[in-house]
């Protein structure tokens, strides 16, 4: 007995113990909410569900916001209004509070729950049973943000991201779910193109991530612009981040940033938010994870590729990059290599043995160079009518107010870049493609694909000008916005028609002056590889 009860005592502690290590990454996030309010008055606040993207709900976005709500109670120095009072509250205001939240929201919510501070974030699940909180606390009155901070959790829940319209979220996964669920997307045949971005993001790589960033929708307008059996293709990106030291050691120093999304507004996010840090650069360990942790079409004619970028030698860590990219190349996805530095150095450090073994191409380029896009004369108007667009899209519900404000965060990026990069340009191009995916949250767009009836528009979920509408007001109102954007989206594509042909002449008098830039070592790979797959291109 005596023995028994030892055992019964050393089990109880180490239970003891491992639920003090699962809840201290909350804990600490809510600490250091709780310190961001320190010279707030009123510490009266509310902790809201958190969503996956899109707005989508599962177990776990309660029980973020229960936990939370306890570590902040715990604290002392913070008073939160009840869950359940909360939850009745929306209910009986017909108010909805996940994710990001806009301002007019914000306010509102604090003036009916009496709070000067709310709580909210999303969710995003990563590999191996994680998921990662961004939390923000939000003044109610001016709308700023008073603190943010992230965690990454152990996922304890089993149930599957259900978004608005009931549907599952894309890419979802459970801890213990071993079915492939279908990437978003195309279907019936439709062309597809699937990119992976693996980006070293270790102290030296400041250069390879602004390039990334500036030069994201010129990619993909190069991609979206090809064309197979007569169709534009749906292009899917997913990123992924290594050898940056804030990351596990025993993940490789690896993070699946985003899984393959439609979403490109998502990834220009994403790509603004990363830091470099460090460190450890496992080319081989991040390539088998994207392999393995993505969830690729299975069809022959995808299009399927990676593109690992770095400066160190492709052979660190525990895991082999020859197994890797073997595995990569059973499944039809190319590994195209991209080192920063001298061609022979990355020769030397196996990057193109690398590229070599999985069909791809290897291409070194200057990740201090300055990306510099041509000028043309049409390209200011493009940009000025892109932000035209902006007003022909509705909103809808919480997930649309996010995707909205989303959109015009991205559009400042694009024009806060340096004009030499064009991005603002690009930008304005792919937002007047018929690939810019819009259509999950936006009134126009959901209509034009079938994806919403006008019958199940619910007046609560539209934008504040609209909820006071007749039913007769809203369909013109609707039809209008439908008629400008397609007004402006040809303007756009008349101006790119011009605009072709003068940077056509302009690159061939410019070919092969400058350091190569991660645009064009990109785009030289993808017209290549994707031409065996059947796409063509323009020129």
């Amino acid at each position: 007995m005596k023995t028994l009860s030892r055992f019964a005592v050393i089990a109880a502690c180490a239970a003891l113990l491992a639920g003090q290590a699962a809840a201290e990454p909350l804990e600490k996030l809510a600490g250091k909410l709780a310190k961001g309010l320190n010279d707030q008055p009123n510490k009266k606040v509310a902790v809201m569900d958190f969503s996956y993207p899109g707005g989508a709900q599962s177990s776990g976005s309660s029980i973020v916001q229960e936990r939370l709500t306890t570590f902040l109670v715990e604290g002392g120095k913070i008073e939160v209004v009840e869950r359940s009072l909360i939850k009745k509250i929306l209910e009986e205001k017909k108010l909805e509070a996940t994710g990001l939240i806009d301002p007019a929201t914000t306010k509102e919510l604090g003036k009916v729950l009496g709070v000067a501070v709310i709580i909210t974030g999303t969710l995003n699940d990563l590999p191996k049973n994680r998921t990662e909180v961004n939390a923000r606390a939000i003044d109610t009155e001016s709308g700023k943000i008073l603190a943010a901070s992230q965690a990454k959790i152990e996922r304890t829940w089993t149930d599957l991201p259900v978004r608005p319209d009931g549907t599952v979220a894309p890419g979802s996964t459970t801890p213990t779910q071993t079915t492939h669920v279908p990437p978003p997307g195309p279907v019936g045949g439709k062309p597809t193109v699937q990119i992976a971005i693996l980006l070293d993001t270790s102290n030296s790589m400041d250069g390879l991530i602004n390039q990334t960033r500036t030069q994201l929708w010129r990619i993909v307008n190069e991609l979206s612009g090809s064309e197979k059996g007569g169709n534009n293709p749906v292009v899917q990106v997913a990123l992924y981040e290594y050898g940056n030291d804030g990351l596990r050691a025993d993940e490789g120093y690896i993070r699946q940033v985003l899984p393959f999304t439609t979403d490109l507004d998502h990834v220009s996010e994403k790509l603004f938010a990363l830091k470099t840090n460090g460190g450890q650069e496992y080319c081989g360990w991040v390539i088998k994870d994207a392999v393995n942790n993505l969830q690729w079409d299975p069809r022959s004619d995808v299009y399927k590729a990676v593109f690992v970028a770095g400066n160190e030698p492709f052979t660190q860590g525990s895991v082999d990059f020859r197994q890797s990219v073997a595995e990569a190349a059973k499944k039809g996805i190319v590994v195209n290599t991209i080192f920063c530095g001298a061609r022979q150095a990355g020769i030397a450090t196996q990057w193109k043995t690398g590229a070599d073994l999985a069909g791809g191409d290897y291409t070194n380029i200057d990740q201090e160079a300055q990306v510099v896009s041509i000028k043309a004369p049409q390209d200011d108007e493009i940009a000025r009518l892109g932000m035209e667009l902006n007003r022909t899209f509705i909103a809808y519900g919480s997930g649309g107010r996010e995707a909205k404000m989303k959109q015009e965060a991205q559009d400042s990026n694009a024009l806060a870049a340096p004009a030499a990069a064009g991005m603002a340009t690009q930008r304005a191009l792919f937002k007047a493609s018929k690939q810019y995916g819009a259509a999950s949250w936006d009134v126009v767009g959901a209509l034009e694909s079938g994806q919403m009836k006008e019958s199940e528009i619910r007046s609560e979920e539209l934008p504040d000008n609209m909820r006071s509408m007749s039913e007769s007001e809203r369909k013109e109102y609707i039809k209008k916005q439908a008629s400008e954007r397609k007004n402006i989206q040809e303007k756009i594509n008349q101006l790119n028609a011009e605009r072709q042909k003068y940077v056509a002449q302009k690159e061939k008098e410019l070919s092969g002056k400058g350091a190569q830039t991660l645009d064009q070592a990109v785009i030289g790979a993808i017209r290549g590889q994707a031409a065996k797959k059947g796409f063509s291109f323009k020129n």
